[in-house]
């Protein structure tokens, strides 16, 4: 690294900016974004875009019919038009909050706290980010690879408008950096994500009165009680599975055998295979009760973020810490994230390297904010390193 990004220019200047981390903060939250209303989320992206903009830096706003814009913002290293290599800093603006939740969850300052809604899950992250591109620039750090920022609008409701659009990014990129939240009250970096899928299981019985004619029906919630058992025997815990029943439906009234009934599964795994082995169980379900018939539909969308793919990483982010003054560890985190798509592809993937705090997804959701200049230290430190 260049001397005079070491911690006496880096973290110490990126301090003194605090202030307009949580301003520019209060600006992108108060732009209320909800993955699924694609006029507010494009008035976010539009926001967030012009903070870039002051940056001298090429700015994208890659419309989309039904969501909204993805944000690709590109730096290139002074001096170079063509870089020959890319580092890539991945993470979304959308949030799951709808329009109007300000006004009962208002953006807010409390004892070193922000709230507000997306302030953790991830606006604070593309601030840090934002912030970090500063503290390269302010320290003249020396940067050889194309830096590409790209802030999606649609990663709480699956990616489905900007997979694809990641996963080029993340082929041309030497290494991802996502900036979704960090793990626990010390801000760990999340070296491993579970896979995630989603799963259906429809049962066809056949009705009859449930008095007069017993026999006559085969009874479709009886069918589906015996299935989720079975698939409830799949849980190892201590090998990172887990399988939940969180929706049933069937049945029409007490005295009729019902002839349909589903479930919907949350499905998670740790690795590959056993994601690959669960798909495959799946699809082998049979038919218990005489009669009855199977249907199973979904599976995992989010392949595992295994820790071969974040090691090295993690390894250069822990070093450069303490180079700069403070200590970072590693988690392993059950939920997944774009991250995740890009370890499947075989890039390596640091994730968790966002704001460090708590509540996603919950009234209460909050960052602390006295952690935001390291974290865009550290965030800059990395970029300069690889």
């Amino acid at each position: 690294m260049n001397p005079v990004a070491r911690p006496k220019s880096l973290l110490p200047w990126l301090t003194t900016q605090l202030p307009d981390m949580i301003r520019t903060l209060g600006a992108f939250v108060r732009a209320e974004s909800p993955s699924t209303e694609k006029a507010a989320a494009d008035a976010c992206a539009r926001v967030i875009a012009a903070e870039w903009r002051k940056r001298g830096v090429q700015v994208e706003l890659l419309e989309q019919k039904y969501r909204g814009a993805h944000l690709r913002v590109a730096y290139a290293p002074p001096g170079e038009t063509k870089p020959r290599s890319q580092l890539l800093v991945l993470g979304h603006y959308d949030t799951v909050y709808a329009s109007g939740t300000l006004a009962k969850m208002a953006f807010r300052i409390a004892a070193g706290r922000v709230f507000g809604p997306g302030v953790f899950d991830m606006k604070a992250g593309i601030v840090q980010a934002l912030f970090a591109l500063d503290a390269i620039q302010h320290c003249g750090a020396e940067v050889r690879k194309q830096i590409v920022f790209l802030w999606t609008s649609d990663e709480e409701i699956g990616s489905e408008s900007s997979r694809k659009l990641l996963e080029t990014e993340a082929k041309r990129s030497d290494a991802v950096f996502v900036l979704e939240p960090s793990l626990g009250a010390k801000g760990l970096l999340k070296t491993a994500r579970k896979g995630v899928g989603e799963a259906e299981i429809i049962v066809h019985g056949r009705a009859s009165h449930a008095g007069l004619a017993p026999e006559r029906g085969v009874n479709a919630i009886h069918e589906l009680s015996l299935q989720i058992a079975r698939v409830a025997e799949w849980n190892d815990r201590r090998r990172g599975i887990s399988i939940n029943a969180g929706l049933i439906a069937g049945g029409t009234r007490p005295n009729v055998i019902p002839d349909v009934a589903r479930a919907l599964l949350d499905l998670r795994a740790l690795r590959i295979r056993e994601m690959r082995k669960i798909d495959k169980q799946l699809r082998a379900l049979r038919p218990i009760l005489p009669g009855a018939k199977l249907k199973v539909r979904g599976g995992f969308n989010r392949p595992p973020l295994e820790r071969r793919y974040s090691a090295e990483l993690f390894k250069r982010a822990s070093s450069l810490a303490k180079w700069l003054g403070f200590s970072i560890g590693e988690g392993t985190a059950g939920g997944g994230s774009d991250g995740n798509l890009t370890a499947a592809l075989g890039i390596p993937t640091l994730d968790g390297l966002g704001a460090v705090g708590d509540g996603a997804h919950s009234p209460g959701e909050y960052i602390v904010a006295r952690t935001m200049p390291q974290r865009a230290a550290l965030l800059a430190a990395l970029l300069v390193n690889s």
